[in-house]
């Protein structure tokens, strides 16, 4: 374990954070059986890390069950992981399911093969939770991927939606939690490095990389660089949401507005929606409203270890 005060830094940031994501959400509670789904890349190996810490330090009791998915892509190392779990001495079951196999057939040759094994994956970690008795699956998406995802479905899905930090599946049997969803990525690598994990590369499939994703990526990384902050203002908006400013009507009633309107004259009435629309008008209202998250999106650190 690195020593090292910046270190140190960095492992409190992210432990609080996702110490946060937690409350927030409600994502664990006591008694709780949590399925951490690990792909060998960095972002799930820094959530088992920072999972089992808080198990040691957590007012509540709860179960992890470590599940990795060896969908028999050419090339995978399946000794990795059985080996780094056996050495943290943590609760594991490695699933073999040829996936590979299905995808390459299916999916022409040179088009992305990422969505349709993302959905053969999933499908088949339902039916693990299930057989395992897991009470919620956590995932290892980041801030950055909620973001990634929002701008996503609103340039190509025409759809304004993203990747909620706690999901109830539609067939409504599991409950999906992301506890780094206040975590940025750039942070998450750093700490993974530190830690020196026993990465496996997300390319052994020989797939081409989400073009779209790795341009959305990009475009957010540029606007982080010229206007610092901005990443955690975009997060921020997901979690302030204002409904009578969009234009959907199956999330607000603008058909009736005339009749809530106020003649004028009167005051404005004594009820939440008085409440509100004082506030809006009152251009100093805002004054009182303490900032949820700091200017600086990611953590600075100062010495870091290169990639291994």
């Amino acid at each position: 374990m690195p020593t090292s005060n910046s270190f140190k830094k960095l492992q409190g940031f992210l432990r609080a954070r996702v110490g946060q994501a937690i409350r927030d959400y409600r994502m664990i509670e006591e008694g709780d059986r949590v399925m951490v789904c690990l792909s060998g890349g960095k972002d799930s190996h820094t959530l088992l890390d920072i999972l089992r810490h808080l198990q040691r330090s957590a007012p509540i009791h709860f179960e992890i069950l470590a599940v990795n998915l060896d969908q028999k892509q050419p090339g995978f190392p399946a000794h990795v992981l059985p080996e780094y779990f056996e050495s943290i001495g943590v609760a594991y079951r490695i699933v073999e399911q040829d996936t590979y196999s299905t995808v390459k057939r299916v999916i022409p040759e040179g088009k992305t093969m990422c969505g349709l094994c993302s959905r053969l994956r999933r499908g088949i970690l339902y039916r693990v939770a299930a057989e395992e008795g897991a009470t919620k699956i956590a995932l290892g998406h980041h801030r950055d991927d909620l973001i990634e995802t929002l701008f996503l479905n609103m340039f190509h899905g025409g759809t304004l939606k993203a990747m909620p930090p706690k999901l109830l599946t539609d067939d409504r049997r599991h409950v999906v939690i992301r506890p780094l969803a206040y975590c940025p990525e750039p942070d998450i690598a750093r700490y993974a490095r530190y830690r020196q994990f026993p990465i496996i590369p997300c390319t052994l499939c020989g797939s081409q990389a989400n073009l779209q994703r790795a341009q959305i990526k990009q475009m957010i990384q540029d606007w982080e660089k010229q206007w610092p902050g901005r990443t955690d203002s975009l997060f921020r908006s997901l979690q302030n949401v204002a409904p009578s400013q969009l234009a959907d009507p199956n999330l607000f009633n603008f058909q009736d507005l005339e009749e809530r309107r106020i003649p004028a004259g009167e005051p404005f009435p004594d009820d939440d929606l008085g409440s509100a629309l004082e506030d809006q008008f009152n251009p100093t209202a805002h004054l009182a409203i303490e900032p949820q998250w700091p200017q600086s999106g990611s953590l600075e650190t100062t010495t870091l270890p290169a990639s291994p």
